[in-house]
C-alpha cells in the first residue's frame, strides 16, 4: 500500500511540477538564485527581497504583498534541507503532498510574518533597516514642458563604480564567531571575532552605460524616478539607489505653476479697436505638428 501511494505521489507531483514550470516561476526564480545555490546564498537573497517587499514598507501595494508571500513561501521550502530535496525531485505539488501526508513541518504551515520574524530574530522593521547600504545618488534631470505634458523618455549616460572579483581572498563581515575569554577568576568577557577568510577579494571598476528614464504625463517638479540598487556599491552591503529628480526646464512661451500654464499674449491697439479682426478667432500654440498644448479664446468686449 505504501509503495502504491509513493508511486501515485510521484506521478501526481511530476505532472503538476511540469505544469508549474510552464505556468509560473520556480522557488529558485522567486528568490533570484540558481538551482545549485548554497544555503548562504539563499539566506542572503531572502534577506534582501524580504526587506524590499515587506508590507510595512509597501502599505496598500497589493502586488508587493503578493510578492512578499511568494518570497516567504519559497524560502520556507528551500531553507529546509528535507523540503528542498523533495521540491527538487517532485516540484511544488510533490512538496504539498508530502506535507499533507504528515511530513516534517506539516499541519497548517507557518505564517509569513512568523518566517520573517524567525529569520530576523524577531526584530522590528526599523531595526532591520540598519542593514549597511551604499550611498544614494540623486541627479537633477531637466525635462521639457512637452515631455511633461505628453509623456516621454530620456536617455541618460551613467557612470559608476562596480564591484568586480579580484585575485586572492579577503577578511569580511559575512560571518562572525562569538566566544568567551576568561579575564580573571570567575570573570569572562564575551568577544566577537571575524572568522571568514573565504570570501573572494574584490575591486572597484568604473563602468558606463545608458539608462532610459521614463517621464510620465503630468509629473511635478521634485518627483523622483528611482532605479533601485543602482546607486553607489559597498562591499559587504547593498548598493544604494539612483534617483532622478525631475525639474521643469524653462520654456520660451509658457510658465508652469503646478498644473497651470501661464503665458502673456500681446495684441496691437488696432486689433483691440477693430474687434471684428479678432472676433471669433482662436489662439493656438502648437507644441509640435500633432499636439496642441494650449488654446485660448480671444476676448470680445461686446459680449
Amino acid at each position: 500500500m505504501a509503495v502504491k501511494f509513493l508511486v501515485l505521489l510521484c506521478v501526481v507531483a511530476l505532472s503538476h511540477y511540469a505544469l508549474g514550470v510552464i505556468a509560473g516561476k520556480s522557488y529558485y526564480e522567486v528568490l533570484q538564485v540558481p538551482k545549485g545555490a548554497s544555503d548562504e546564498q539563499i539566506k542572503k537573497a531572502y534577506r534582501k527581497l524580504a526587506l524590499k517587499y515587506h508590507p510595512d514598507k509597501n502599505q496598500g501595494n497589493e502586488e508587493a504583498n503578493l510578492r512578499f508571500a511568494e518570497i516567504n513561501n519559497a524560502y520556507e521550502a528551500l531553507s529546509d534541507s528535507e523540503k528542498r530535496n523533495i521540491y527538487d525531485r517532485y516540484g511544488e505539488e510533490g512538496l504539498k503532498q508530502h506535507m499533507a501526508s504528515g511530513g516534517r513541518g506539516g499541519g497548517g504551515g507557518m505564517n509569513f510574518q512568523d518566517i520573517f520574524s524567525q529569520f530576523f530574530g524577531g526584530g522590528s522593521m526599523e531595526e532591520e533597516e540598519k542593514i549597511v547600504k551604499g550611498d544614494d545618488v540623486i541627479v537633477e534631470l531637466d525635462a521639457t514642458l512637452e515631455d511633461l505634458y505628453m509623456g516621454g523618455s530620456l536617455k541618460v549616460w551613467r557612470e559608476k563604480n562596480v564591484i568586480k572579483p579580484a585575485p586572492g581572498k579577503r577578511r569580511c563581515n559575512c560571518r562572525n564567531e562569538v566566544y568567551h575569554k576568561q579575564i580573571g577568576p570567575g570573570m569572562f568577557q564575551q568577544m566577537t571575532e571575524q572568522v571568514c577568510e573565504q570570501c573572494q577579494n574584490v575591486k572597484h571598476v568604473r563602468e558606463g552605460y545608458f539608462l532610459t528614464v521614463d517621464i510620465e504625463k503630468g509629473m511635478q517638479d521634485g518627483q523622483e524616478v528611482v532605479f533601485y540598487e543602482d546607486g553607489e556599491p559597498i562591499i559587504d552591503g547593498e548598493p544604494g539607489d539612483l534617483k532622478f529628480r525631475i525639474r521643469t526646464a524653462p520654456h520660451d512661451v509658457f510658465r508652469r505653476e503646478g498644473n497651470d500654464l501661464h503665458t502673456t499674449v500681446t495684441i496691437t491697439l488696432v486689433n483691440f479697436v477693430l474687434i471684428d479682426l479678432v472676433d471669433q478667432k482662436t489662439l493656438n500654440i502648437w507644441m509640435n505638428t500633432w499636439w496642441t498644448l494650449a488654446r485660448r479664446e480671444s476676448l470680445n468686449p461686446r459680449k
